[in-house]
């Protein structure tokens, strides 16, 4: 679904009834949070592979990886659109691949976080692994802040809301839980 296109003014079962204006200007698109929410666990997932136990650490390549794989990422996914897309729209142009790909930002920003407090660790003061530690917290709560508040932009309830900012939190915590169990 498009920015331009209309929006189901149907309020979802048991959901409180937001008016249509003020829904519209705080919801963000869904390419936004599908990139964003992808740009969270794929930046955790590699900050939680890349620190291994053992090994020496280095920070400033761990952080170069998450950020070259958020670009490439994001780079691979607007290309996706773009061939997903071809046939239908007759072929769109170099232009509108372009535009395609840098739709996908929002993977790069999500990664941002990741990749700076892996810069910011300098022993003593902050390891590696407490900068791992601490994105990978620090993504969890973002998962679940977009789920309570995308929820909510959607009109829904603060029960509501609170379930799906649970759901949203437990894919983080499966990532740290998982990077807990590697180690």
């Amino acid at each position: 679904m498009s920015d331009r296109e209309p929006r189901d003014a149907t309020p979802a079962p048991g959901a409180t009834a937001v008016p249509r204006g003020r829904a519209r200007s705080r919801r963000p698109s869904e390419v936004t949070l599908f990139s964003g929410v992808y740009g969270l666990v794929m930046a955790g997932a590699m900050a939680a592979a890349l620190d291994s136990p053992g090994e020496a650490s280095d920070p400033g390549s761990d952080a170069l990886w998450v950020l070259l794989t958020a670009v490439a990422s994001a780079a691979a996914h607007g290309y996706a659109h773009v061939v997903a897309h071809r046939a239908s729209s007759g072929g769109r142009g170099a232009r509108a691949g372009l535009r395609a790909m840098a739709a996908e930002w929002p993977v790069v920003a999500a990664a941002t976080p990741t990749v700076v407090f892996l810069l910011l660790s300098l022993p003593p003061l902050w390891t590696e692994a407490t900068a791992v530690d601490t994105a990978l917290l620090l993504n969890t709560l973002l998962l679940t802040g977009w789920g309570v508040w995308t929820a909510r932009s959607a009109g829904r309830g603060w029960p509501a809301c609170l379930r799906a900012g649970a759901v949203d939190m437990i894919v983080g915590l499966v990532i740290i839980l998982a990077n807990a169990l590697i180690k």
